[in-house]
């Protein structure tokens, strides 16, 4: 489908001349952690760009310099990134920030190493032999990878809950589902992507933290990664954390462990309930490499079920490969029902259709699609931990081929609609559904049915901010960051008589970008 490669490629071009700067090496609208995810985005992008090149190459719709012109151009980003990330105040964020940062210089890593063995590294005379010149930076990348993998190790925890990982030092304990998600998924891809590392700084012996500095040499490979991904795996599987749709919450927290308790708790007893759509994706990563690891199916199967117990939420019946609702409810300038995370089939978040998405919540989608796309991936196991019977690894392999098929449909009728959230320079809006809905103008939002339901036990505070209270504050906390930059943004700025529902509140930004290019990447990869 050379228009779906065209419309990913223009719309990763997009991203980076619309929001990417070089001079200082970031996108600068983002924050710490958006721009973490945004730097796995373009990596992602750059490995389905380099796969596709090829395959096109073949019809002679592009030249070989050409293509690595293009993609050279884009590796030099992510570069310019490697010194414009605030390291050192990700250094002092939350647990799940410092994850983030793992998985995008891993995954760079992951892209550079197969763009060369692809296509760098044959024997024929036109191509060199000493491998693509972006090799030269797996030093610099595994470094920070490993650094920002070992101080998130921190955030384990057996004293609490029974394992688990916490989300953030500074408020009282809150074991959540993107934290132990990003723990799986980050420790899979150090065991198996990490090339090892023997740069000793900034850690010398005696600088206060003995556990980062008891070797100068960090293997690839090394076993502690695994077992951190599979006990992790194992306490998250046990938790109760997925709803009666089969979707993750948001996490727990622990009532014996606030004020007035004499911190006498240790049960995680009160489940947030609310369900963002990246909860329900960062995970598959770590799923798919546990098969890779492990050799065990059920990692596959339960990434399958997550994946089906998603799409059903958003009204798209699988058997019947089309929406539960009758789309004629989009005639009149209906509004679709809501099934839970979507409606007419479509992806969202609950924050949507009111235009009230936070910076957060703008990356969201983008991140599910992202480890879709890397879950989905064909099983061509290079490397594992254990030995697979031949045959029954074609079986896994083509069983899980077919499925990811099966959700191509889904995918296609995702990116139409996005498709029509573009506006005239080519940037993709937050809320996917208007673009079924042509005839949808925003003139009197308050009318729109709030059809989402309101539950007692769930906490938006990815869009509302973190509660100023005894559940969620430690006695010392006034706020949920120090650093007034990392807040979420409810909105950037109020339009006055808008007609395109994406210009509300935040309006177009490099999150919804990623967002719709990640989209177009997953429909491409399983075309």
């Amino acid at each position: 489908d050379i228009q779906l490669f065209s419309d990913t490629l223009g719309a990763l071009r997009v991203m980076q001349n619309v929001y990417f700067q070089p001079w200082i090496g970031t996108w600068p609208t983002a924050i710490d952690w958006t721009a973490a995810v945004m730097g796995t985005q373009v990596a992602g992008a750059l490995d389905s760009l380099s796969g596709g090149f090829e395959a096109l190459k073949a019809n002679h719709y592009y030249e070989f310099s050409t293509s690595e012109n293009l993609i050279s151009l884009y590796f030099t980003h992510l570069v310019s990134f490697y010194f414009g990330q605030d390291a050192l105040s990700l250094r002092n964020q939350a647990y799940d920030d410092m994850l983030w940062v793992v998985l995008g210089w891993l995954d760079t890593i992951r892209f550079a190493e197969s763009h060369s063995k692809a296509h760098f590294e044959a024997s024929a005379a036109e191509r060199p032999v000493q491998g693509w010149h972006g090799t030269a930076w797996f030093p610099a990348f595994a470094h920070r990878a490993r650094i920002f993998w070992h101080l998130a190790s921190a955030g384990w925890d057996t004293q609490l809950c029974g394992g688990g990982m916490n989300w953030n030092p500074k408020l009282m304990p809150y074991k959540n589902a993107i934290t132990n998600e990003l723990w799986i998924s980050a420790s899979t891809s150090m065991y198996l992507h990490f090339p090892g590392d023997e740069n000793t700084s900034p850690f010398k012996a005696g600088d206060g933290q003995p556990e980062l500095a008891t070797t100068t040499n960090w293997p690839a490979h090394d076993p502690k990664y695994k077992y951190a991904a599979i006990d992790a795996h194992k306490w998250l599987a046990a938790s109760n954390m997925t709803n009666d749709k089969g979707l993750y919450v948001d996490g727990f927290h622990i009532s014996g462990y606030r004020r007035g308790s004499n911190n006498t708790g240790r049960k995680c007893d009160e489940r947030d309930e609310m369900v963002y759509t990246y909860n329900q994706g960062t995970i598959l990563t770590g799923l798919r490499e546990l098969y890779t690891i492990t050799g065990k199916s059920e990692y596959l199967d339960e990434g399958h079920q997550l994946i089906r117990a998603v799409i059903k939420a958003t009204g798209w019946d699988i058997t019947e490969d089309g929406p539960v609702q009758d789309l004629k409810v989009l005639e009149n300038r209906g509004v679709p029902a809501w099934y839970g995370l979507g409606r007419a089939g479509i992806l969202e978040d609950a924050c949507d259709i009111s235009g009230s998405c936070s910076q957060d919540a703008q990356t969201f989608k983008g991140i599910w699609m992202h480890h879709f796309t890397t879950f989905c991936k064909p099983l061509d196991e290079k490397f594992g931990g254990a030995k697979m019977d031949p045959s029954i690894h074609l079986k896994n392999a083509n069983s899980h081929v077919e499925s990811c098929k099966g959700y191509k449909s889904w995918l296609q009728h995702n990116a139409d609609a996005a498709r029509n959230t573009r506006d005239g320079e080519g940037r993709f809006g937050m809320w996917w559904t208007v673009g079924l809905m042509k005839d949808y103008h925003v003139v009197d939002l308050h009318i729109v049915p709030e059809d989402i339901p309101k539950s007692d036990g769930a906490t938006d505070y990815r869009n509302d901010g973190v509660p100023n209270n005894s559940i969620w504050m430690m006695m010392s906390s006034s706020s949920q960051n120090d650093d007034g930059k990392q807040r979420p943004m409810r909105e950037r700025r109020k339009v006055i008589n808008i007609s395109d529902a994406n210009d509300r509140g935040r309006g177009r930004t490099v999150e919804t970008q990623s967002g719709g290019l990640a989209l177009l990447r997953a429909l491409w990869e399983v075309s």
